[in-house]
């Protein structure tokens, strides 16, 4: 019979501080004349080393309290919040934008009950729970995320709840105020519940839902209900071996029709020696659009992207640094990438034009942690 999974208040007080730099060069072959390699969230510049992303933070235990604070500045933030609604003030309260948020990565308080297995509540801004790549790009196998990570979204603001059913089998239940949202931008609150099932080094898997009124107030397609179903699980056949598939499907009946999509991963990853690894993946995403609708994930005209991503990663201090090499090559079903002399200047009124269908690079990224 499996064991139950009880919460022990540790013994003393203890504060974990936890960072990270993540810095890279990156060739794109296709040499973009405004240096944009497009549609790639956070490794997005050519011809130059660039800073992406560095955190810092910290968590704590304090008895029945477990909570996380973690800050950010570099390239990835303006990414990361570029989906955040932009709302008002007023004379007594302050207006809000993704410029009010951008440096905090994560940040939530949490209490774990006293009840026979660990029953977790937490309040504040957490990470996604879709998919199995994060932010941290020391805990991917890749340097570049997918695009199912650059697409689907990157946080929610709410409530969630975490019982532990078993030490391997876990649920969560959560209300968001939405899609990237910190403060929403309608009226209804998002829902999503989880199962997780975890064996430490063998096997890491997850099923979600995730459901609620996403477009913002007065959209043309109504205030109708966008559900996403995802699953991921990561098999681990041997120590230097380790593969993964990952799958998120989804739909939005609205007022124009049914917008919808369904995208899929595989990854593997191969560790010859304790400071080489060797890392794959291929992904593929696409997404239906009724006439007159705004697209969800792409714009407009695209039905499908795929990329194909290989990675190697050295690692001389295993626990602490990784250096890695990564070619990738993009493409969609129209042009969303730049090649060339690109048309326009990239001002207000007048954007670049993105001329291109496909895209490849190679990047060299250098992270460290603690």
């Amino acid at each position: 019979m499996a064991q139950s999974a009880a919460y022990s208040p540790p013994a003393a007080s203890t504060i974990t501080p936890t960072g990270y730099v993540e810095t890279y060069y990156q060739w794109n072959f296709d040499e973009p004349s405004n240096g944009i390699t497009n549609y790639r969230g956070f490794d997005n510049r050519h011809d130059s080393v660039t800073l992406e992303n560095v955190a810092l933070g910290a968590s704590w235990r304090i008895d029945r309290v477990d909570s996380k604070l973690l800050l950010q500045v570099g390239s990835t933030p303006a990414t990361y919040y570029s989906g955040e609604p932009s709302l008002p003030g007023a004379a007594g309260a302050n207006a809000s934008d993704a410029s009010l948020w951008r440096f905090v990565q994560e940040a939530h308080v949490g209490w774990h009950a006293p009840t026979p297995n660990d029953l977790f509540f937490e309040m504040g801004l957490f990470a996604s729970p879709i998919g199995p790549e994060v932010l941290a790009i020391n805990q991917d196998w890749n340097w570049s995320r997918s695009n199912m990570f650059f697409a689907l979204p990157f946080y929610h603001t709410g409530l969630r709840a975490t019982y532990a059913v078993t030490d391997e089998l876990s649920t969560t239940l959560a209300a968001y105020d939405g899609w990237n949202s910190v403060v929403d931008d309608n009226q209804e609150k998002s829902v999503s519940g989880s199962l997780a099932y975890k064996v430490a080094n063998r096997i890491n898997a997850q099923v979600l839902y995730f459901g609620g009124i996403e477009r913002p107030a007065g959209a043309p397609e109504g205030p109708y209900w966008r559900h996403d179903f995802d699953a991921y699980v990561e098999v681990d056949p041997a120590d230097e071996v380790n593969l993964m598939a990952h799958a998120n499907a989804g739909l939005e009946p609205n007022r124009l029709g049914t917008s919808a999509w369904y995208a899929g991963a595989l990854y593997a990853r191969l560790e010859p020696l304790r400071w080489l690894w060797i890392a794959a993946r291929g992904d593929y995403f696409r997404e239906h659009v009724p006439p007159g609708a705004t697209p969800i994930f792409w714009p407009m005209g695209t039905s499908w992207v795929t990329s194909g991503t290989l990675t190697v990663d050295f690692r001389p201090t295993p626990d602490n640094l990784s250096v890695r090499l990564e070619y990738r090559h993009d493409r969609a079903d129209a042009p969303i990438y730049f090649r060339g002399a690109v048309a326009g200047t990239g001002a207000a009124g007048d954007p670049y034009v993105p001329n291109a269908r496909s895209q490849d690079t190679l990047t060299l990224g250098a992270t460290a942690w603690f």
